[in-house]
């Protein structure tokens, strides 16, 4: 098998700018890439899927346990000719400080047993590189870096430098560089990059890079050290026969357009592998939900930025409004849950109609509400490992009933409780980011109350 981790030293080092460049490169070399993404973000894997044209998935080690992460890997690598995961901040950092934190890219790659490429930022040093790279590879041998990349670099003579003290000090090999002010990096916004809709000149951008890439680091060598053997004998597969049978013949719509695009693909792929119908439907553009739906997903994304047109298009909310109170079953998580109020406010502090199920709006906030890994507890006792990440709130009032109690746990211990998940008639809607394999027990009571709406409407 083919493969490669890119990973980096931290956050804004350029392993996005590096990973994007990568794939466009071995895909025009007539590859089969396929994309992945260290963690819970849903924004980098859009950017990999614009340029590989293959569905990016996100591999996460808190979210997932180690067999079902292998399991997914193997599948979702099936038919391809080479995996280029992006990482995650810096590669050891996950959740907490503890040396072997849980969701790093480091334990990623303990886990896949795939060799690691550290992109680091050469600017303003040279023998100080070498120092940097050699505390990266005692502090957890176990990792298997394989080549380094040196980004920020002024020139073929700094390379050089660079590349004399790192190999010569860890007999790690440089497999190139990529120069200083190309210009190149993607724009940032308070949920991490841009999207895809709204970067200018893309391909463009990824044309150049590219050439940049071809011309300064060494594809040939990063090809020979990506073929690697793994070690796993057997890896888990998946039964679905505990509850295919809700899903057999089930309608589900999914909201889906540029306010509304937050869904892990595997949560995608198992649904559709189990026999459910899905209809891809734009809140922006269609006039009403289709009426032969039996459920409704309702994603995250930024229905805050497109408030306004979310706002102007009556019908659509209020075709939602009337089937939801009418029964139709529906799952949203954070954006999809804003969309459900009767608002949301932009820190202006204006007010943009939306659906009005719920009794209650969302007000947008400068400060993030709540990041990171959290545990959820359902009513009937269901604990569901998740993500949260947003800058919005909901108001609170009496009229609202929770389902979740979520919890933010560090070495065991919780930290931080709290109530969410708002509940009403067929309707769960919550903040937290839930990826089906964490919990099949969760897909599988909302496939239920699908498949028992179903069958209430055939008898009318």
């Amino acid at each position: 098998m083919n493969g490669v981790m890119i990973a980096a030293t931290s956050s804004g080092v350029g392993k996005t700018t590096l990973s994007l460049g990568l794939m466009a490169a071995f895909k025009k070399r007539g590859l089969k890439v396929q994309p992945f993404k260290v963690g819970p973000d849903y924004i980098d894997p859009e950017f990999h899927k614009l340029v590989t044209q293959k569905p990016s998935y996100n591999l996460d080690s808190w979210m997932l346990e180690e067999d079902i992460l292998k399991f997914l890997f193997y599948k979702n690598m099936d038919h391809k000719d080479i995996a280029i995961i992006e990482g995650v901040m810096g590669l050891y950092d996950g959740i907490g400080a503890e040396r072997q934190a849980c969701g790093s890219s480091a334990q990623i790659s303990k886990i896949l047993e795939i060799p690691v490429i550290l992109v680091i930022d050469g600017s303003s040093m040279s023998s100080s590189a070498a120092a940097i790279v050699l505390g990266y590879q005692l502090y957890d041998p176990k990792v298997k870096i394989q080549g380094i990349i040196i980004n920020k670099v002024s020139g073929q003579a700094h390379y050089d430098l660079l590349k004399e003290a790192i190999e010569r000090d860890t007999h790690i090999k440089c497999l190139g560089y990529l120069p200083k002010d190309l210009n190149l990096s993607l724009n940032s916004r308070h949920l991490g990059l841009v999207p895809v809709e709204e970067i200018k000149n893309f391909k463009e951008k990824i044309d150049r890079l590219v050439i940049y890439i071809e011309k300064y680091i060494d594809l040939e060598e990063i090809l020979k050290l990506s073929q690697w053997k793994t070690s796993f004998v057997e890896i888990r597969r998946d039964d679905k026969t505990s509850y295919i049978k809700y899903a057999q013949g089930l309608r589900l719509g999914i909201l889906k357009d540029k306010a509304f695009h937050f869904y892990y693909q595997d949560n995608i792929d198992l649904l559709r592998d189990i026999g459910v119908e899905l209809k891809w439907i734009s809140p922006l553009k269609e006039k009403k939900l289709p009426k032969d739906l039996d459920g409704l997903y309702l994603g995250g994304g930024f229905p805050e930025i497109f408030a306004k047109e979310l706002e102007e298009n009556q019908s659509f909310r209020e075709s939602v409004y009337h089937d939801l109170e009418s029964g139709l079953p529906a799952y949203g998580e954070c954006g999809g849950l804003m969309y459900l109020t009767q608002k949301i406010q932009d820190l202006e502090g204006k007010d943009y109609e939306m659906v009005g199920f719920f009794p209650t709006k969302s007000i947008m906030t400068k400060r993030l509400q709540h990041f990171g890994y959290v545990e959820v507890e359902t009513q009937n006792g269901l604990k569901i490992k998740a993500h949260e990440f947003h800058h919005s709130k909901i108001v609170e009032n009496k009229y609202l009933s929770y389902c979740y109690q979520v919890r933010k746990k560090r070495k065991g211990k919780i930290i931080k409780e709290w109530k969410c998940g708002i509940t009403k008639k067929n309707v769960l809607a919550a903040y937290p980011h839930i990826h089906f394999y964490s919990n099949i027990e969760f897909l599988k009571k909302f496939l239920k109350i699908c498949k028992n709406y179903q069958k209430r409407k055939s008898l009318k």
